[in-house]
């Protein structure tokens, strides 16, 4: 019974980690901006692009160590749906029709936008996803004039965003297949179940199979990302309890899964998305004029992560609650609700993810980091503020 262990407790933990990689991504973020306009902008721009081995360092941080962020995304997806928050279907109903009305409806405003401009409607899915460290920052700025069913609301809807996320990388952005890589890749997976049946819950088979799942992933055409979700489908959340026998009892000390998650998530949370940050977000401001910043590539993903996530997931929410899915999220009013639906459209990480595999030109990258960075910021102060406000004013009539 002791609170340290209950899953209410892990996930106020959780979040708290998240609070803190948001405030550090911010600054990361910020650092790279500073430097892409600064004297020494060819030193970033060419030490990201310098040769480490086969790659350039940019590509080893988007390719390689963002496998661990969605292998991160992947243990957070299943121990949340297995027996966390999103354990039970009316658990799970409000989180993914919120989070599907913020899929569609960003990408709509996107195509609107874009207006049949060739060549760029491959980036409709830029705005559509959440990024669930920087939401929850902002938050954390807020103290407690956010209730914590917001914060959960935020999270369990961004978890299932990253989900449609991964999905869309991998059936959407996969442009020809190596049937021999993927034959590879499936017979590991065919391991990894393997040892699931045989009740294995040493972690270092699995890790071993990961990394060859990640390379078969790499070579098949793929975007090796993916595999990081595929591997956190294939541990077991079941582990050893202390005295009992393999496969008995629920997740605890003796889960892969947990133990994984648990020993991955300062890693990811304080290094690898800061790092991402600091290596996608630099973008010089020099030479770029107004039409840049008006062209249809920009406006459209600002529109989409500010206009259609608040829309998308706010109208989503509100038909749940009208037709009596689900309730609305518990001591919140609307106006603290909207503003949590305003922080859905900080898409940063995710977005310049996206980004990054849906165009190779890199003054479309550098078009898509405006977007982003626009959108994602409009996005944040809006929130922020209408929460401030709304957090005050309940406070009073509290009071």
């Amino acid at each position: 019974m002791g609170s340290s262990h209950s899953p209410f407790s892990g996930l106020k933990h959780f979040l708290n980690g998240e609070a803190g990689g948001g405030i550090l991504l911010m600054a990361a973020a910020a650092l790279a901006m500073l430097i892409a306009n600064s004297p020494f902008a060819q030193l970033y721009f060419h030490g990201l692009h310098s040769p480490i081995g086969p790659w350039p360092l940019i590509e080893w941080i988007n390719d390689a160590l963002m496998a661990l962020f969605f292998l991160l995304v992947g243990l957070e997806i299943k121990h949340e749906f297995v027996e966390g928050r999103l354990s039970t279907w009316s658990a799970r109903a409000l989180p993914i029709i919120a989070a599907a009305g913020g899929m569609a409806l960003p990408a709509l405003f996107y195509l609107a936008v874009i207006g049949g401009e060739p060549g760029l409607e491959r980036g409709w899915a830029i705005p559509a996803a959440t990024d669930i460290a920087f939401a929850i920052g902002v938050m954390a700025l807020l103290g407690r004039r956010v209730p914590t069913s917001l914060k959960l609301f935020l999270t369990t809807v961004a978890i299932v965003d990253d989900l449609g996320a991964a999905a869309i990388i991998a059936f959407v952005y996969t442009a020809k297949i190596d049937a021999l890589a993927l034959l590879a890749a499936a017979l590991v997976m065919g391991g990894m179940f393997a040892l699931n049946r045989l009740r294995v819950v040493a972690l270092w088979p699995y890790l071993l199979l990961s990394a060859l799942l990640w390379l078969a992933v790499l070579l098949s055409g793929v975007h090796a990302t993916i595999a990081g979700v595929l591997a956190a489908c294939l541990i077991p959340i079941r582990g050893r309890p202390r005295g009992g026998r393999p496969g008995e009892g629920m997740a605890g000390a003796g889960s892969p899964l947990k133990r994984l998650e648990q020993g991955l998530h300062p890693w990811v949370t304080y290094l690898i998305v800061p790092v991402f940050g600091f290596a996608n977000a630099g973008v010089s401001f020099a030479g770029a004029g107004e039409e840049i910043a008006a062209s249809p590539l920009p406006l459209a993903i600002a529109a989409g992560l500010f206009l259609g996530k608040q829309a998308g997931v706010f109208a989503a929410l509100w038909l749940c609650v009208r037709l009596g899915i689900s309730p609305k999220p518990r001591d919140a009013s609307w106006p603290q609700i909207y503003g949590a639906c305003l922080l859905c459209g900080i898409g940063f990480t995710m977005s310049l993810f996206i980004g990054g595999i849906a165009f190779a030109d890199p003054a479309l990258m550098d078009e898509v980091r405006i977007g982003v960075l626009g959108g994602s910021l409009l996005s944040a102060t809006a929130g922020y503020l209408l929460l401030y406000w709304a957090g005050e004013r309940r406070g009073r009539n509290a009071g």
